[in-house]
């Protein structure tokens, strides 16, 4: 039996630069891991078949839940191992909020490949682990490598960069609102189409130039000031005009003294950086009594440097 820590992550860049053949956007990204997280036990099962336990409702549907269809992959994939050593059994402790665009789903899935190559000792590198996670979907590769990463492609071709300093972080979400991933990127073509890169050869150029850019300059000097002014996310565009809520929120925050705020991913979540926990709380404070609205949950956590490990 082994415990896996999962950790969430946020956005502090992304910008979609055009369309791509298979469907999806070509992106841009800076993803960052943060100490929120959930816990994946994982034991082997006295069923043949995978069986994965979670209090949370919405997470009772094998079809619906990643760590299922990420334990299926591996069954799949290596059927050598999973008529040896048979179905895992997997509980799921979730502390990090669904439908918040800040990977859940995807960091769970990650966790599971992660423990099911301890378990079942297949000795997968982390490029192989990567490689399945793709196959799940976009954020699991950054996932399972963890830390701060540059994100091309459709998210799922990791450059790792240095991490920022350790920022505190207040994570903030109404608990009755979701987005719609793919309305939030459907939208955005609709709107801002006109924008994309016409030459797929011009992608790797915008990708270095964020490279060489301000805001990861900023992380690779530990400038939390400079890091807070180049925070960017093309999605506000299209989310904060449809969810007046969200915009509100991020205006709170703001107004209340954080260094930065913006929405993760396609939202609905807002973050705040602050330079240590005591602002934190205080924002954390200040922000709850000016939105005064109960349905609105909080999250106080700091920036992380580690990816999916095991629980010491």
């Amino acid at each position: 039996m082994l415990t896996l820590i999962a950790p969430a992550k946020i956005n502090l860049y992304l910008e979609i630069v055009g369309d791509r053949p298979d469907g999806f956007h070509e992106l841009v990204m800076i993803l960052q891991n943060i100490a929120l997280n959930d816990r994946l036990t994982l034991d082997f099962s006295d069923s043949p078949q995978h069986q994965v336990i979670c209090d949370h409702a919405q997470l009772r549907d094998p079809a619906e839940n990643l760590v299922y269809k990420a334990a299926t992959l591996m069954a799949q994939t290596f059927p050598t191992a999973f008529g040896k050593y048979g179905g895992v059994l997997i509980r799921l402790e979730k502390n990090i909020p669904i439908a918040a665009g800040l990977a859940g789903g995807s960091t769970d899935a990650a966790a599971t490949l992660v423990g099911i190559n301890l378990l079942w000792h297949l000795g997968l590198t982390q490029p192989e682990l990567e490689a399945l996670a793709a196959q799940l979907g976009s954020d699991i590769p950054f996932c399972v490598a963890g830390g701060t990463a540059i994100a091309t492609g459709r998210g799922e071709k990791l450059d790792v960069i240095t991490s920022p300093p350790s920022l505190w972080v207040v994570l903030a979400k109404h608990d009755q609102l979701a987005v719609s991933t793919p309305w939030a990127y459907k939208t955005y073509r609709q709107q801002f189409s006109e924008t994309y890169l016409d030459d797929p050869e011009q992608v790797p150029a915008r990708a270095a130039r964020l490279h060489s850019g301000p805001l990861v300059s900023a992380i690779a000097q530990g400038d939390s000031q400079q890091l807070a002014e180049h925070l960017y996310n093309d999605l506000e565009k299209v989310v904060l005009p449809a969810h007046p809520q969200v915009q509100k929120l991020r205006d709170a925050f703001a107004q209340a003294g954080a260094i930065a705020t913006m929405m993760s991913g396609s939202g609905p979540t807002v973050f705040a950086l602050c330079e240590s926990e005591f602002q934190a709380q205080d924002l954390k404070r200040t922000v709850a009594a000016q939105m005064h609205d109960p349905e609105l949950g909080f999250w106080i956590t700091h920036l992380s440097s580690q990816g999916v490990h095991l629980a010491l």
